[in-house]
């Protein structure tokens, strides 16, 4: 459909079911879109480089008009006759604008639609996505928001580097009804947040917002990552608080039956301090016996034990899907469990049909009365993997355990590991000492069992005389 574009026949073109183009007869390709919705736009339909594109000049009203958008379209067709593509250049704009903030918006809505892939080509978790949101609000926004995509520079990424290592992103400040958001900064968040800054920049160079990376070649610290061991007399400590915990918790339940039995008549039983759920007791165990994640253990369920080969089948986890080694300590352990009817989880929690929740409270519990206030919930993951170790345990095998994907990961405990040739050197050792220490019959060490020196050389000098004679 074709006519003179003016405001009375832009104001008479009703939307139809699908839309539409009203073409101006005054210049070629110059038209008006009218949308099934209503809303009318300016468009030119041009040819660049032998390939026939499209570009929207913008909606009708202020501050296009017939007359505006016609000259526009003019000059757009101008730009393309000297070699300028003007839908590229838009693009180039738009990129050129470009904040921080509105990059980081766009990498956290491809990462939710799973087109952000981590090193194992997978898509990120949900909690890498909460840790990516909270650096990204926290450190990110505040101090390279407001600035363009393509303006930033290594020099800035280094003072964002360093900034927020000083402290500059620390506050406190009350989050809802009851929570509560604690930034600290520091060297580690520092580096690791200009790692999720790579991953960023590099999603902006794959989209062609920018042409570089400005994080490749900043030097970041190290990133000196937790390495705290549960020791022997801990462990130990650890495992009399949860005994002491199980042995409350049963005498609340005998209590309990008792009184139900005794038809309810007085006070009920009181739960001692001590006494914590089973859920959380079995679990916090489990942690240690297998050296599995929080969020793998919690959200086990008994489908995934498979008994009969000695693996614990997990379809999903933070490396993917995994198989874990279990031995008959722990085949045992899991068998001993109650079973909730109708709650999947071996772990079940309060509400019918879900995990226990609140782990991480009642270790906090549990570590004041161990008395591991330094000790994380993570590292009993790290105590199982450095028992390992020191047990004379392949890093390797080690790595395969605990479901590492990246060898690295696995070298945290590599000074834990025994050395082999220090184990052979202490083995012939042991030997030897173990020979000197022998005692020797009474018999080998007579006087006429040893030659002495003067009938050896009698023997000596009488066959010399043989010879010569």
């Amino acid at each position: 459909m074709a006519c003179k574009l003016t405001l009375q026949t832009i104001k008479a073109a009703k939307p139809r079911a699908e839309r539409y183009t009203l073409w101006d007869t005054d210049l070629k390709g110059f038209g008006l879109r009218v949308n099934a919705d209503g809303s009318k736009s300016y468009a030119l339909k041009y040819l660049f480089d032998g390939h026939q594109r499209w570009h929207t000049i913008g909606k009708h009203g202020s501050p296009w008009t017939p007359d505006t958008a016609r000259n526009e379209a003019l000059r757009l067709l101008a730009q393309a006759r000297h070699g300028t593509d003007p839908e590229e250049a838009k693009r180039d704009k738009a990129r050129a604008d470009l904040t921080v903030t509105e990059l980081c918006d766009l990498y956290l809505e491809a990462a939710r639609r799973g087109e952000v892939l981590t090193k194992f080509d997978e898509p990120k978790k949900p909690s890498t996505l909460l840790t990516d949101e909270s650096r990204i609000l926290r450190h990110i926004k505040p101090l390279l928001g407001k600035k363009r995509v393509r303006a930033v520079t290594s020099d800035d990424i280094e003072r964002f580097l360093h900034d927020v290592a000083a402290g500059k992103t620390a506050l406190d400040e009350k989050t809802g009804q009851h929570g509560r958001a604690i930034v600290e900064g520091g060297r580690g968040a520092a580096t690791r947040t200009v790692g999720l800054l790579g991953g960023i920049f590099t999603f902006a160079v794959r989209r062609k917002l920018r042409p570089d990376n400005p994080v490749q070649g900043v030097q970041r610290f190290k990133d000196r990552r937790n390495e705290r061991y549960l020791s022997q007399p801990e462990l130990a400590r650890f495992g009399a608080v949860l005994a002491a915990s199980e042995a409350a918790w049963r005498s609340y339940e005998e209590g309990m039956a008792a009184w139900t039995a005794a038809e309810r008549t007085g006070r009920p039983p009181k739960l001692q301090a001590e006494a914590l759920n089973p859920s959380a007791a079995n679990a916090l165990r489990l942690l240690l016996l297998t050296g599995m994640r929080k969020s793998e253990v919690m959200n086990l369920q008994w489908r995934q034990i498979d008994a009969e080969h000695g693996y614990l089948r997990l379809p999903t986890s933070k490396s993917g899907a995994k198989s874990v080694p279990i031995g008959e300590t722990v085949i045992a352990f899991l068998a001993g469990l109650p079973r909730l009817a109708g709650n999947p989880y071996v772990f079940p929690g309060r509400i019918e049909g879900r995990p226990f929740a609140g782990l991480g409270r009642v270790w906090e519990q549990v570590r004041e009365r161990a008395g591991l206030v330094d000790i994380r919930l993570h590292d009993l993951r790290h105590s199982f993997g450095a028992t390992s170790a020191s047990s004379g345990n392949s890093l390797l095998l080690l790595g395969s355990i605990l479901g590492h994907r990246d060898p690295k990961t696995t070298q945290r405990y590599a000074h834990l590991a025994r050395d082999p040739v220090r184990a052979a050197a202490e083995q012939v050792s042991g030997l030897i000492a173990t020979l000197l220490d022998t005692p020797i019959p009474e018999a080998d060490v007579s006087p006429s069992a040893m030659p002495s020196k003067q009938s050896s050389h009698r023997g000596t000098k009488s066959r010399k005389s043989s010879v010569s004679g």
